[in-house]
């Protein structure tokens, strides 16, 4: 089978202008609200030029979510077995953070997509993602049983990371009017960092 010639510069311009477009619409429209026309004024192309390089709305947004996925997974993947129990897991909880302040429109993309009930990424969730979260569960459990972090139910302790991070990206407008001018950021880092070493730390005269 002959491959595709690689992307000129222009091409290769167009495709992420069209992709950052359909991020725009997507994660403030969700898939229904978002148009073609939408996405072609955000990327400055034509909807003519724009169906060149994609062939609908779907492929844009199925383009989007694969894109996506390895960097939304990348963070628990990180997380070592071997390392410290408190600083890997505070070290996931601000990576978790960090992918919201950096990448907020991700966020909410991903998180439209799951409000619809994950048609797209359904069998991720359902596969790669359990698969992943359920081996990290088990290193969290490894440590809980060995003393080395409080008890808990490792998978709820992965969700509240979830949870509490993913909100700064998800419900930036409400936090944001909240806070005024301050910079959320900079406080949840020092929150998070207290709220889970008090969730996480052995109680200082526990048994060894």
């Amino acid at each position: 089978m002959t491959e595709a010639p690689p992307l000129t510069r222009i091409q290769t311009r167009n495709r992420a202008a069209i992709l950052s477009g359909g991020l725009d619409a997507f994660s403030s429209a969700g898939f229904k609200g978002a148009t073609l026309d939408q996405i072609a004024e955000a990327a400055g192309l034509s909807k003519p030029n724009l169906l060149y390089y994609f062939p609908s709305k779907d492929a844009i947004y199925t383009a989007l979510l694969e894109g996506l996925l390895d960097t939304w997974l990348d963070p628990l993947h990180a997380l070592d077995a071997d390392g410290d129990p408190v600083a890997e897991i505070l070290a996931y909880a601000h990576r978790k953070l960090l992918m919201s302040r950096d990448y907020p429109r991700e966020s909410r993309l991903f998180a439209n997509e799951i409000l619809a009930g994950a048609p797209q990424i359904g069998a991720v969730l359902s596969g790669p993602l359990r698969t992943l979260v359920d081996e990290k569960a088990q290193v969290l459990r490894g440590w809980m049983d060995a003393g080395r972090i409080r008890p808990s139910d490792p998978h709820h302790l992965i969700f509240s990371i979830w949870a509490l991070t993913q909100h700064y990206a998800d419900f930036d407008v409400q936090v944001r009017a909240v806070l005024g001018d301050a910079d959320p950021f900079t406080g949840a880092e020092r929150f998070i960092d207290q709220l889970f070493r008090s969730v996480l730390e052995p109680a200082k005269d526990a048994p060894l």
